[in-house]
C-alpha cells in the first residue's frame, strides 16, 4: 500500500517513482475499503502482512499512517523508510504497533552515493541517524540495497558493512532501467556473476544475517533436489497477483513499479480501483479485468521456452519487460534478469562448486 508519494527528503537518481516529489496522501477511506478484503484474509493466515510502501511512508506523519493502519486488523505491518525521519516518537510509534522496518541503504558511504537529498546532498549519514536511533530504541530492522555497480571486488565489504550493522535480512536489488529512471546502464554478466560468488563467499564466512538472494537460489536448489523443508520453485508455485494499492486506489498486480504510469494501449495498468470494486474481486478476476496480463503471460511461456534459467527465476518481471522492450510484455530476457537472476544463480552455483568436498 502507497501511504504517500513523496519521498521526503531523499531523491535517489535511480528511483522509479513518477510523483516522488508530490505530497498524494492515501485517503482513510481506501484503508477502509482495503480492510473490507483484508482483514478476513489476516484472520485466516496470521502471517499475513501489509507493506507501506512507494514513497517515503514516514512522510505520511505518524498520525495519518496510524489513521490508514486503524481499518487493517489482525495483520502485520511492516515500513520499506529511508530511515531519515526516524526520531524518538516514531521509534515509540513502531514499538506501540509492532511494525516491522526495512531500510533503503546502499552499503558503505562510498558505495551509497546515489542516495541524495532533494537538496544534493549525501544521505548517506542522514540514514544512518535514523538506523543509530532504531537501535538505541532496540528495534531489529532489514535492508534493502540498491547495486548499481555489482563489483566483485567491492562485494565483501558490502557485506560486511550490513553485518556490523545488524541487519536480520538484507535484499539486494540491481539497479533496474524502469519508471523514470532510465540511466542504468548494462553491466556485464561475467562480472556480475564474479559479485554474487564473492558476496556468496562472503556470507558464508561470517553467515551471521538472512541474504534474502542467497536464500532464494538455496530454497531452489533444495526444491530440486527434492527436499521438504525449502519454498517451491517459482515455476511450480501458485501464482501471486502481489497487488499494490496505490495512494488513490487503484490496484497494479504483479508489478508495483508499474502503478502512476499509462499508455497507450493498457492504459493506467490497474485491476481496478477498491473504492469502486473489493480488492478481494480484483485479485480474484484479475487476469479477466488487466488487459496487459495475457501479452505478459505470453512473455513468460516464451522465457520458458528459450531460457534455461526459467525454472529458478519463473520469467523476467513484468515492469522490466514493458521499461526495456519499449511497451511490450511479450519480450523475453532483460538487463535485470541476466544480471540479478542468471548471474545470480551461476554465481552462487560457482560458489558452491568451489567449496563442496
Amino acid at each position: 500500500m502507497q501511504p504517500t508519494t513523496k519521498c521526503l527528503p531523499m531523491d535517489c537518481t535511480y528511483c522509479y517513482l513518477p510523483f516522488r516529489k508530490m505530497n498524494h496522501l492515501m485517503p482513510v477511506t481506501v484503508a477502509e475499503a482495503v480492510a473490507a478484503s483484508v482483514n478476513p484474509w489476516a484472520a485466516d493466515d496470521p502471517a499475513f502482512e501489509v507493506v507501506w510502501h512507494g514513497g517515503e511512508p514516514l512522510a505520511t506523519g505518524r498520525d495519518h499512517l496510524a489513521a490508514l493502519m486503524s481499518p487493517l486488523e489482525g495483520a502485520k505491518h511492516s515500513v520499506q523508510t529511508n530511515a531519515a525521519l526516524v526520531d524518538d516518537a516514531w521509534c515509540e510509534f513502531l514499538l506501540e504497533r509492532e511494525v516491522h522496518v526495512g531500510v533503503s541503504i546502499d552499503g558503505p558511504e562510498d558505495i551509497n552515493t546515489h542516495r541524495v537529498t532533494l537538496a544534493g546532498h549525501p544521505g548517506f549519514h542522514v540514514t544512518m541517524r535514523g538506523i543509530e536511533r532504531l537501535r538505541r530504541h532496540g528495534i531489529p530492522f532489514s535492508a534493502i540495497a540498491v547495486v548499481s555497480d555489482p563489483a566483485p571486488e567491492n562485494a565483501a565489504r558490502f557485506y560486511d558493512f550490513f553485518a556490523e550493522l545488524g541487519v536480520t535480512t538484507l535484499g539486494v536489488n540491481v539497479e533496474e532501467e524502469e519508471g523514470v529512471n532510465r540511466r542504468a546502464k548494462d553491466s556485464d554478466p561475467v562480472r556480475a556473476t564474479e559479485f554474487w560468488a564473492a558476496l556468496a563467499d562472503a556470507w558464508r564466512a561470517n553467515p551471521v544475517i538472512r541474504l534474502r538472494e542467497i536464500q532464494r537460489v538455496l530454497n531452489f536448489a533444495g526444491a530440486v533436489l527434492g527436499s521438504h523443508d525449502t519454498a517451491p520453485t517459482p515455476t511450480s508455485a501458485p501464482w501471486d497477483p502481489m497487488p499494490t494499492v496505490a495512494y488513490d486506489g487503484g490496484v497494479v498486480m504483479l508489478s508495483p513499479e508499474l502503478a502512476g504510469f499509462t499508455d497507450a494501449r493498457f492504459g493506467d495498468f490497474t485491476t481496478g480501483n477498491v473504492l469502486k470494486h473489493g480488492l478481494d474481486v480484483l485479485v480474484a478476476e484479475a487476469e479477466e479485468r488487466t488487459s496487459w496480463i495475457p501479452e505478459f503471460w505470453q512473455g513468460v511461456d516464451a522465457c520458458r521456452a528459450t531460457c534455461p534459467a526459467f525454472a529458478f527465476c519463473g520469467g523476467a518481471h513484468a515492469a522490466n519487460r514493458y521499461f526495456e522492450h519499449a511497451g511490450r510484455f511479450d519480450g523475453t530476457r532483460t538487463r535485470y534478469c541476466t544480471t540479478a537472476k542468471i548471474a545470480l544463480l551461476d554465481g552462487v552455483t560457482r560458489h558452491v562448486r568451489s567449496h563442496a568436498h
